[in-house]
C-alpha cells in the first residue's frame, strides 16, 4: 500500500469542551461547525487556501470575538475537514488509498484550487492519486471501494471511472497471469513511500490472481469493472465464468433462509427489512446472470442452475429465468440428478419442484441442432404396429440414428439418462400431476434411451406414490414404456408387479419368456417377427443372463424376484392374472381375433419351444398361412 506524507510541523490538535482547538500563540478568531462538530480555528492559515472560506465568510456576520462558519453538507466528514486544515496549517498529514478519496472531495468543496495559491491540495492529491494510486493493484481496488461512499462527488471528479480503467487495464495487459486459488492482496501488505518501487515478490504469477480481489466490491463497481475487463477481449471466457462463480459465492450465502419469509416475520419492520435485503440479492443476481459469457461451458451447469435455484427464492425477473434455462439447455449434458432439483416455491403450484422449467430446459436442450430421426408418437395404433415390425424396419432405425453427429447423439444419451434419474425424483412427489411427468418423459426420443430399466423404476415409484389413479390413467403411464428394453431383473419385478396394467405385463412375460428360450438353446430359429422383438434393442454393454431355477436374492432387495424362478412359474402366473380379470384390455378385447390371440395366450405350453410355435402360428396373417 502506498502513502505520501504532507507538511513538517507536528500536530498540535486537541479537544476541550468538546471543542477542537490547535495550539498557537496567536488567538483563535473562526469557528467552523462541520456536521455539529465545532473547531476553533484561525482565519488566515484557512483562507488562504480554501475560496470557498472565503466566500463564507465573507456572507456571515462579524461578532465581536468569532466569526462563525457553518458546513452542514461537508463531504468526507470531520474526519477529512481535519486533514484539510492541518493541510492549511502546515502540520504533516498521511495520505493513502483508503482516505484520498475523501480528501479529494473535500478539498474540492472548499476549492483548494491552483487559482489560490500554487501548489494547494488538490494539485498534490492529483499527482499522487494520478502517479502512485493508479499504479498500484490493491490501492485501486481500495480507492473504488471508497468512493461508494461519496456517489456523486466521486463520479464527477472521475475517480470512479479512473479506478475502474486502472483494474482493468492490469487485467488486460496480464491475460494469462490470473489465479482462482490464491488472492493477491492476502499475500501481504506492501507499505512503501510513492517514490519508492513496489515490492516484486507479490507479482502476481498464475491465472485467475484478479478474480478473488475485485470480489470484494459491491455489485454495482463489480458490475462496472467486469464490463470493462470483458470490453478488452483478451480474458478468455472461462476465467469471466470462474470469477463470477467466486463472486456470487461471496455475496450469495445461503438463500434458502428466505424461503416463506414473508409468512414468517413477525412485524412490519422486520418484514420491510427482510424485502429489503431480498431486493438486494435480486438486483445482484440479475447483474450476475447479464454478464455470463456467451460461450457454451465458460461456466459450468451446475453454477448455472445454483443460479436458477437462487431465482426462484429471491423471486427474480422472468427474463432472468428464461436466460438461465436458455443457458442450462446448451450443456445440460454436463448437469447431475441433484442441480436439476429447483425448489418450487410457488403458492399456486402445489408440487415440489419446478417441472416447469425443468421441461422448458429440456425443450432447450432437443433444439439445439438436428436430432437423429426418432420414432413418430406413440399412440396406440403405432405401439401394435412396432410390436410386429421386422428385424429390417428396427436396423433401419438403428442404422438411421447412428448418421447424426457423434456428440450430439451422445449428449442425447447423457441427457436421457439424466431424465430418467430425474423422474425416479420427481415422482414421490404426491402433488405431481401425471401431465407434467409425462411431459418431461417424453421430451427425450425414443433412439435416446437405450435401456428402459431407470424409466420403469420412475413409472413404478409414479404408481406407488399415486395409488388413486385409475386403470386409463395407468395404461396412460405405461404407454412410453418398451419392454423390449428393460433387463432380466426389472422384468422380474415388473412381472410380479400388481400395479402394473394387464397389457404390459403380458408383453413383459412374453419378451421374457422370448429371451429365456433363446438363451436355452431351445429354440435353434425364432420367427422373423420375434427376432424383431429381440433384436438391436438390447444394450451391448449387459449380457442377458438365462432365467435358472438356482438363482436367489436377497430378502430384502427393491428388486425382489422371489417366486419367478423359472419360465413355467411366470406363465403359470399369466394365467392366473388373465383368469381374474374378465375385461383384459381394450387392445386385446377389440375384436374377435385380438381376443383369440390372449385365449390362446393363456393356454401356452409350458415348454418354450412349444409356446413358440403355437405364437407363430397365431400371429402369421392369412396371406402368410397359404
Amino acid at each position: 500500500m502506498k502513502f505520501m506524507k504532507l507538511g513538517s510541523r507536528p500536530d498540535t490538535f486537541y479537544t476541550t469542551e468538546a471543542v477542537r482547538s490547535v495550539s498557537s500563540e496567536v488567538s483563535s478568531d473562526l469557528i467552523v461547525q462541520v456536521k455539529g462538530n465545532r473547531y476553533l480555528l484561525h482565519r488566515f492559515p484557512l483562507l488562504s487556501k480554501s475560496l470557498r472560506l472565503q466566500r463564507l465568510c465573507y456572507e456571515s456576520p462579524e461578532t465581536s470575538q468569532h466569526q462563525i462558519v457553518q458546513i452542514p453538507d461537508f463531504p468526507g466528514g470531520i474526519e477529512a475537514f481535519e486533514l484539510c486544515a492541518k493541510f492549511c496549517y502546515g502540520i504533516t498529514i498521511t495520505l493513502s488509498a483508503y482516505n484520498i478519496v475523501a480528501v479529494r472531495c473535500a478539498a474540492e468543496y472548499l476549492q483548494m484550487t491552483e487559482d489560490v495559491e500554487k501548489g494547494n491540495l488538490i494539485y498534490k492529491l492529483e499527482v499522487f492519486f494520478n502517479s502512485c494510486v493508479l499504479h498500484g493493484w490493491r490501492d485501486s481496488i481500495v480507492t473504488l471501494q471508497s468512493t461508494k461512499a461519496f456517489g456523486v462527488w466521486a463520479e464527477d471528479l472521475g475517480i470512479t471511472s479512473r479506478c475502474i480503467q486502472a483494474i482493468a487495464s492490469k487485467v488486460l495487459a496480464h491475460p494469462s497471469k490470473v489465479s482462482l486459488s490464491h488472492s493477491y492482496s492476502r499475500r501481504g501488505r506492501d507499505d512503501i513511500s510513492c517514490n519508492g518501487s513496489e515490492s516484486m515478490r507479490h507479482k502476481p504469477t498464475t491465472q485467475g490472481w484478479w478474480a478473488e480481489d475485485i470480489a470484494e466490491l459491491g455489485i454495482d463497481l463489480y458490475w462496472r469493472t467486469m464490463i470493462a475487463i470483458k470490453s478488452g477481449g483478451k480474458v478468455p471466457s472461462n476465467l469471466i465464468g470462474d470469477a463470477l462463480r467466486i463472486y456470487a459465492s461471496r455475496w450469495l450465502p445461503n438463500l434458502s433462509k428466505y424461503v416463506n419469509i414473508e409468512k414468517e416475520a413477525e412485524s412490519d419492520h422486520e418484514l420491510d427489512s427482510t424485502r429489503e435485503v431480498a431486493s438486494k440479492h435480486r438486483l445482484l443476481l440479475e447483474s450476475i446472470v447479464s454478464l455470463l459469457p456467451a460461450e457454451k461451458g465458460a461456466v459450468s451447469s451446475s453454477f448455472l442452475l445454483k443460479l436458477l435455484k437462487a431465482v426462484n427464492i429471491v423471486k427474480a425477473s422472468s427474463s432472468t429465468k428464461m436466460e438461465l434455462a436458455r443457458r442450462v439447455g446448451i450443456q445440460l449434458e454436463d448437469a447431475t440428478v441433484n442441480d436439476l432439483l429447483i425448489p418450487s416455491l410457488s403458492y399456486t403450484s402445489g408440487t415440489i419442484y419446478d417441472v416447469d422449467v425443468v421441461r422448458t430446459i429440456l425443450e432447450k436442450f432437443m433444439l439445439q441442432g438436428q436430432s437423429p430421426p426418432t420414432s413418430p408418437p406413440r399412440t396406440r395404433r403405432n405401439i401394435e404396429r412396432r410390436r410386429s415390425r421386422s428385424a429390417e424396419n428396427v436396423d433401419f432405425e438403428f442404422q438411421e440414428g447412428r448418421r447424426s453427429s457423434s456428440a450430439s447423439h451422445s449428449s442425447k444419451l447423457k441427457v436421457a439418462k439424466l431424465v430418467d434419474g430425474y423422474l425416479q425424483e420427481i415422482a414421490r412427489d404426491a402433488n405431481l400431476p401425471l401431465s407434467k411427468f409425462l411431459a418431461i418423459a417424453e421430451v427425450i426420443p425414443y433412439f435416446a434411451r437405450l435401456e428402459h430399466d431407470d424409466l420403469y423404476r420412475a413409472i413404478d415409484t409414479y404408481l406407488q406414490g399415486h395409488p388413486e389413479l385409475n386403470k386409463s390413467e395407468r395404461k396412460r403411464l405405461c404407454r412410453i414404456l418398451d419392454c423390449k428394453r428393460l433387463s432380466m431383473e426389472v422384468c422380474m419385478h415388473a412381472a410380479q408387479n400388481e400395479m402394473l396394467p394387464l397389457r404390459v405385463v403380458v408383453q413383459v412375460l412374453f419378451c421374457e419368456q422370448a429371451r429365456a428360450a433363446t438363451a436355452g438353446g431351445q429354440v435353434k430359429e425364432l420367427p422373423r417377427n420375434i427376432k424383431a422383438l429381440l433384436s438391436t434393442d438390447k444394450n451391448p454393454g449387459k449380457s442377458t443372463a438365462s432365467f435358472s431355477t438356482t438363482t436367489t436374492t436377497a430378502a430384502d432387495d427393491q428388486w425382489s424376484v422371489s417366486g419367478l424362478k423359472s419360465p413355467k412359474s411366470k406363465v403359470s402366473i399369466l394365467k392366473t392374472k388373465l383368469g381374474e380379470v374378465e375385461d383384459l384390455d381394450e387392445s386385446y378385447t377389440d375384436g374377435d381375433e385380438k381376443s383369440s390371440k390372449v385365449k390362446t395366450l393363456c393356454m401356452l405350453p409350458n415348454r418354450p419351444k412349444r409356446m413358440f410355435s403355437k405364437l407363430w402360428s397365431i400371429s402369421r396373417t392369412p396371406s402368410e398361412k397359404n
